[in-house]
């Protein structure tokens, strides 16, 4: 029974039986051909037991593997390699079908592939992954067939295999590794100038040339007769905390990613740089109730730490409580500190809600509001209206622009430093705004 189940017939056995099927029906007019015809048969009966007899006298003619990492990066392309091994004798021909996880949606992945004997074949296949969460993958199937190709042999190797998806720490890497080698200018990101210096001493040294001549210690220098520098260090261990809203309003999705994914996707990666600066970062979510608090540190593990909990948070279907959010950060947050509130306001009648609340929580730490632009407003904005309705739905996407400028506007007035950026820009922009802090020594 097993044995039956492998086997497939392989395109070519159809044509050839369209070939014998019309020698037939010719037959009928032409009776010399009705001996042809079943000639035809009797060789294509032999094909196919010998085809069988290539195919199956090694158990394992064809080996294949698909490696699977540990993890999938949300948001990006992560590549999914395929080997294959050919075991026969002969040259083959493969065709792969990788049951994909059903979050792609996908039913039509086909590979064709030739090998020639005792060949390695190598490929591989990318898959973008828009939510997080365990994603299944079922059978790798390779059909095989000689260069009869009357019949195939179908294999299947590694059933079931599950992957997780976390936020993009690809993405994570990429800003690291741009932070850390000044080449932050080539993805928009601003050249800070730095505005003196801090008001942590580290040390008096010797001057070398270089030293910047407004840091030379003049008190030291007449004491050992030489030029002495006072040395300066960057602040560190600043807490930064990551406040995630998990309401409704976080549920929009642009490019099929949701709000809440682009604003964990920016987290990872500005708690990483955060730490690299050798900062605390922390992370709290929250709707009607803080729903995660993991308090800011900069111990080695805490990245992790972070990680994890951002991979199983998920939006709510109510409103935010920034009264209760006030409250609690009042309560548990008691050193400054820079909080980074991710969130969305549509209109200037939904900020005024929350505008007391955010007023408060500034006093006494620095606050940074994030919210997004809405991107599919663009086409309608940059189109040329024709007529009556296009004029009346571009005047509408008009208002809700203008009103996001207004919400910039009025939190700027009232002390509270405002973020508004276009979703696949969070993060380049919220990273931004944080060097800029660090180097007007503002935090």
């Amino acid at each position: 029974m097993k044995l039956i189940k492998s086997i497939y017939f392989h395109q070519q056995f159809f044509v050839y039986i369209s070939i014998i099927s019309a020698v037939f029906l010719l037959s009928f007019w032409f009776t010399a051909l009705y001996m042809l015809a079943w000639f035809l048969v009797l060789i294509l009966l032999f094909l196919v037991v010998a085809d069988v007899f290539l195919l199956f006298k090694k158990t394992k003619g064809i080996e294949a593997r698909r490696i699977l990492s540990e993890k999938f990066s949300n948001s990006d392309e992560n590549p999914v390699p395929i080997t294959l091994k050919n075991n026969y004798g002969f040259k083959i021909s493969a065709k792969i079908i990788d049951e994909l996880p059903s979050q792609f949606q996908k039913r039509d992945f086909e590979y064709l592939a030739k090998l020639n004997p005792s060949e390695n074949y190598n490929f591989e296949y990318e898959v973008k992954p828009v939510e997080r969460g365990e994603y299944h993958f079922g059978n790798l199937n390779v059909y095989v067939s000689s260069p009869l190709k009357i019949i195939a042999k179908r294999t299947v190797f590694h059933k079931n295999e599950m992957v997780a998806v976390y936020p993009s720490y690809i993405q994570m890497k990429k800003y690291e590794f741009l932070a850390m080698s000044n080449r932050l200018t080539e993805f928009g990101l601003k050249k800070i100038r730095r505005i003196g210096h801090t008001l942590e001493f580290e040390q008096i040294k010797n001057y070398i040339a270089g030293d910047d001549v407004r840091t030379i210690n003049w008190k030291a220098t007449a004491k050992q007769s030489k030029l002495m520098v006072n040395q300066y260090q960057d602040e560190k261990s600043q807490p930064i905390y990551s406040i995630i809203d998990l309401g409704r309003v976080m549920k929009m999705p642009f490019e099929e990613l949701k709000l809440l994914d682009y604003a964990i996707n920016s987290t990872l990666a500005f708690s990483n740089i955060a730490l690299r600066k050798n900062d605390k970062a922390g992370l709290i979510t929250f709707s009607k109730k803080v729903d995660t608090i993991i308090p800011a540190s900069n111990k080695r593990t805490h990245l992790n730490t972070i990680n994890d909990a951002l991979y199983n948070i998920t939006t709510k279907y109510t409103d935010a409580d920034f009264g209760y959010l006030y409250a609690f950060i009042k309560r548990k947050i008691a050193q400054r500190s820079l909080l980074t509130i991710y969130t969305n306001f549509e209109h200037i009648s939904s900020l005024n809600r929350q505008l007391p609340y955010l007023k408060a929580i500034s006093k006494n730490h620095l606050l940074i509001v994030v919210f997004f632009e809405n991107t599919e407003l663009d086409q309608l904005l940059n189109n040329n209206a024709k007529d009556v309705q296009e004029i009346y739905h571009k005047t509408i996407a008009e208002k809700f622009t203008f009103e996001k400028r207004l919400i910039v506007k009025e939190l700027e007035r009232n002390g509270i430093y405002a973020i508004l950026t276009k979703p696949k820009n969070l993060t380049i922009n919220v990273i931004n705004k944080y060097l800029e802090f660090k180097a007007k020594g503002i935090i």
